[in-house]
């Protein structure tokens, strides 16, 4: 489970209360994601750049990760604005976004500066989480197959079989972000099945079942328990239901039927 905690909250302060309140909702079940812990439940927060580290300090010890919300595909250089993935490392970051929905519209980054980050991203040696997904005119059209597909397509090339281990797959519905639009659970898991698909063939059936895809697309407690029952999602993309510590405790906690 990820929290990205986009341009909130205001200050250092509310954030290290957001964490702190945090630490006290999670199960025995939270833990950091490695070969002894596989059935755990890993989670991740973006908070702002200025609040990573501090924010790491409050979460690590019960095994919570932190990650950047992005990062610029140069090492170094007149890049005014921007951070790099030395940068965020060093101050504690496992995972990047990659492509997140906002970054697209909002900033205009495209497939072929994203790929350049996802690349970056693994030859440092930390984890993208891939954002991809439709827009609602996209969706309207009846092309979200299609969508998904080419950003999928476009934004791995050059990336391995084997650097697929470290790869985490976010489908973002656009139109369901923030908008009242719901995307239900079962459609979220076809457009899921859709995506093992698309990995298959630019891999093979073992990289498409082993790639973790979580869904992103306004997740609160009311929805978190029936999206976890679907077989093809594997974890969830959290946005504002992340910046209220008791809601995206419940959402770390689901619950699913025995």
């Amino acid at each position: 489970m990820a929290g990205n905690w986009k341009l909130n909250p205001a200050t250092e302060e509310d954030a290290l209360g957001l964490a702190a309140g945090l630490t006290k909702l999670l199960g025995e079940e939270t833990c950091a994601m490695d070969e002894d812990n596989e059935f755990c439940t890993e989670v991740v927060l973006f908070p702002p750049f200025p609040f990573i580290s501090k924010v790491r300090d409050v979460v690590e010890e019960i095994g919570i990760t932190v990650g950047a919300q992005s990062v610029f595909f140069e090492d170094k250089g007149a890049f005014t604005g921007s951070v790099s993935v030395s940068m965020v490392a060093s101050v504690g970051c496992e995972y990047v976004l990659c492509g997140h929905s906002e970054r697209r519209t909002v900033f205009a980054d495209d497939d072929a500066s994203i790929n350049r980050k996802v690349l970056k991203v693994l030859d440092s040696g930390l984890k993208p989480i891939l954002c991809i997904g439709e827009t609602k005119s996209e969706y309207d059209l009846n092309i979200k197959e299609e969508i998904c597909a080419m950003q999928l397509s476009k934004d791995l090339i050059g990336v391995t079989k084997e650097q697929m281990e470290n790869v985490v797959i976010a489908y973002e519905p656009v139109w369901a972000i923030g908008t009242g639009l719901v995307c239900g659970s079962k459609e979220a898991n076809e457009v899921h099945a859709f995506l093992r698909t698309v990995l298959a063939s630019l891999y093979d059936e073992e990289v498409a079942q082993a790639t973790r895809i979580q869904y992103g697309g306004s997740v609160t407690p009311e929805s978190v328990d029936e999206l976890m029952t679907q077989p093809d999602i594997d974890g969830c993309l959290v946005g504002g239901a992340s910046l209220v510590a008791e809601k995206f405790g419940r959402i770390i906690n689901f619950q699913t039927p025995k």
